[in-house]
């Protein structure tokens, strides 16, 4: 075993806490001080702590046996309204059960991996909440989906499971982009498509998507708006997330500039989430 550890600043907890979270190996502990964190991810091998060490810096040291008590539990299977049952578990008697004991959802299996989005977080449960409504309200239509910043890909493999006729997802970090690709494989929807791509210098196809989903972090909402309002279709349903509540205004009106608003806010402890379109859409 090997642990990754870096100490930063106490105000950025929040964004460090978003980036691992569904991680069951990550700890977070506030210094002495309380004007200092350090971050620690416990890994099961060194090119893991590698990688993120590559990614974030800070160190890495092997760990002594004694040092490693168990591994921590995974995240409780998540309940998304009558349609899916999102969980980390893997064993393949222990899904049966679930599949048994949940006969009318579908279970999508989301390992805890270095990515964000296994549907543990506020964030991207409200966003699975908001697209399972979309997909009813779409429901004999064919709709297409774009997912920017897919993470572990849970939503686009939602979306692919919910019926949408196109699935694109991308993410600007590699790493995210395997782990969604193997989740689309492990969840029998190898035909979304996951790209390695920053949303910010992305170049959207001219037709738009009718759906379009950014769980992404305030500041990159912000700078991304000319380009998320290029990829909204006519009538496009969009679904933001990843917004601190104490942000939320300012993502708004900046998205307000672009004609873009909102009907629906969801705030779930410090996060907010939000649905919405174009204002002439919202209006008529």
């Amino acid at each position: 075993m090997h642990l990754w550890s870096k100490l930063s600043g106490a105000k950025w907890a929040d964004a460090w806490e978003e980036r691992f979270a569904g991680n069951p190996n990550f700890v977070i502990e506030y210094v002495k001080g309380g004007k200092s964190v350090r971050l620690q991810v416990y890994c099961a091998s060194k090119a893991e702590a590698d990688r993120i060490s590559s990614q974030f810096g800070g160190s890495v040291r092997k760990m002594r046996d004694a040092d490693w008590n168990k591994t921590p539990e995974l995240p409780k299977p998540l309940k998304v309204r009558d349609a899916f049952l999102v969980t980390a578990e893997t064993d393949a008697k222990k899904l049966a059960a679930l599949r048994e004991e949940h006969g009318k959802r579908e279970i999508i299996v989301i390992p805890p991996e270095m990515a964000f989005g296994t549907g543990d977080h506020a964030t991207t449960s409200t966003c699975l909440r908001f697209l399972v409504d979309i997909s009813r309200e779409r429901r004999g239509t064919e709709w297409t989906v774009a997912d920017l910043g897919t993470g572990t890909g849970l939503l686009a493999i939602a979306a692919a499971k919910l019926g949408a006729s196109e699935v694109w997802g991308c993410d600007f970090d590699p790493f995210a982009v395997a782990v969604a690709k193997r989740n689309t494989e492990r969840n029998a929807t190898p035909d979304v498509m996951m790209v390695e791509q920053d949303v910010i210098k992305w170049k959207p196809r001219k037709k738009g998507y009718d759906v379009v989903l950014a769980n992404l972090f305030s500041t990159i909402l912000i700078e991304s708006w000319p380009v998320i309002a290029k990829s909204m279709g006519k009538r496009c349903d969009l679904v933001v997330s990843g917004i601190l509540a104490t942000q939320a205004w300012v993502v708004f009106e900046a998205a307000a500039k672009h004609g873009i608003g909102f009907t629906k806010i969801i705030r779930k402890g410090k996060w907010v989430t939000a649905r919405g379109g174009w204002f002439d859409d919202i209006k008529g």
